[in-house]
């Protein structure tokens, strides 16, 4: 049985679809998986050992198209559902199944704040679309494999840092995901252990005004290695204080301890830290804290979010108190 599985974006939701590849290919005894999304995410289905082959859409649409129709796939799995993964289904005339996204739930939830929503991770929506080939959820989590080739050196990273640290994601998508610079400082400041801070070129400069405040104690790695080098970065933490980024769902493939941070964007909409039925029931308390301002009355105000506030005072994310991320912090350390 040939399975096409697409999911264009982002680094997060492709991570979110791993379970679905891992349970298909593993429940389903012919199953060949294939997998179409962006060329510039191939770093995070490159190395899945479940894919059988992978599609990258790169310019030119229609010769995808061709080569995906020779393929004669038996069903498509579309955990994208928007107007391009239509256009795929059109053109390949396969019997497909396509994830429901809610979408109108979350403008209910985005404008007037009726939470409509289900009370179920975005994974176990995934799954539900493939339910009609008899898969199960089996517990494990979300996956991410790295190459040994592409796992960071001992001697790329501080002397300072090779007993430990504590990872930092200060980027994300959108700027109402982020934790603010000013308290990003007061955070690094105040935390007593070494810091290696993540993100893309895009956060590099945010970095340096950060690591400029103790140079021995924060590393900024930001800019400075490839996504499954970040990767890499985040299993070898001690634990990791994130937005609601990529990076976050990578962390906890790993099964690192993840303090969250939430903006404008909710963990109602189904995307909150995913560890699995398998290692939860072997945990005494959950491995991960989420930190967000209730009661707000403009949140969520999108569902993705925005370059800055729409209501120019960023409340979701300027009252969440570094010095509350620090004692959670702590507590996970001195359980460890």
């Amino acid at each position: 049985m040939k399975l096409l599985i697409i999911r264009f974006s982002s680094i997060g939701d492709i991570v979110l679809t791993t379970p679905v590849i891992r349970c298909l290919k593993k429940q389903i005894p012919d199953a060949e998986i294939h997998y179409l999304t962006k060329k510039s995410f191939q770093p995070v289905i490159n190395n899945n050992p479940y894919i059988n082959k992978a599609h990258y859409l790169e310019d030119n649409f229609h010769e995808l198209m061709e080569r995906l129709s020779d393929e004669n796939f038996d069903y498509v799995i579309d955990l994208h559902h928007n107007l391009r993964t239509l256009k795929v289904k059109r053109f390949l005339k396969k019997k497909s199944f396509s994830f429901n996204k809610l979408n109108i739930e979350k403008w209910l939830m985005t404008t007037f704040k009726w939470n409509r929503l289900p009370a179920q991770h975005i994974v176990d929506r995934y799954l539900e679309t493939v339910k009609f080939f008899g898969v199960k959820n089996d517990g494990a989590g979300l996956d991410y494999f790295i190459n040994e080739e592409e796992k960071v050196k001992e001697n790329d990273i501080p002397t300072s840092h090779q007993a430990g640290y504590i990872a930092v994601v200060i980027g994300a998508a959108v700027n109402t995901k982020k934790y603010p610079l000013h308290k990003l400082k007061d955070l690094c400041t105040s935390l007593n252990h070494p810091i290696i801070l993540l993100s893309g070129t895009e956060d590099a400069e945010n970095g340096n005004e950060i690591a400029a405040i103790d140079r021995i104690k924060i590393y900024n790695a930001c800019g400075k290695f490839s996504l499954n080098e970040s990767a890499d970065l985040v299993r070898r933490a001690k634990l990791v204080v994130t937005n609601d980024t990529g990076l976050m769902h990578i962390a906890t493939a790993f099964k690192r301890p993840v303090i969250s941070l939430w903006g404008n964007t909710i963990p109602e909409f189904g995307m909150y830290p995913y560890y699995g039925e398998n290692y939860l029931s072997n945990s005494e308390k959950l491995p991960y804290d989420i930190l967000e301002i209730k009661n707000l009355s403009c949140r969520p105000c999108s569902k993705i979010g925005y370059k800055k506030c729409p209501k120019g005072h960023f409340k979701c994310m300027e009252l969440i108190d570094p010095n509350e991320i620090i004692n959670k912090i702590e507590n996970r350390i001195r359980k460890k």
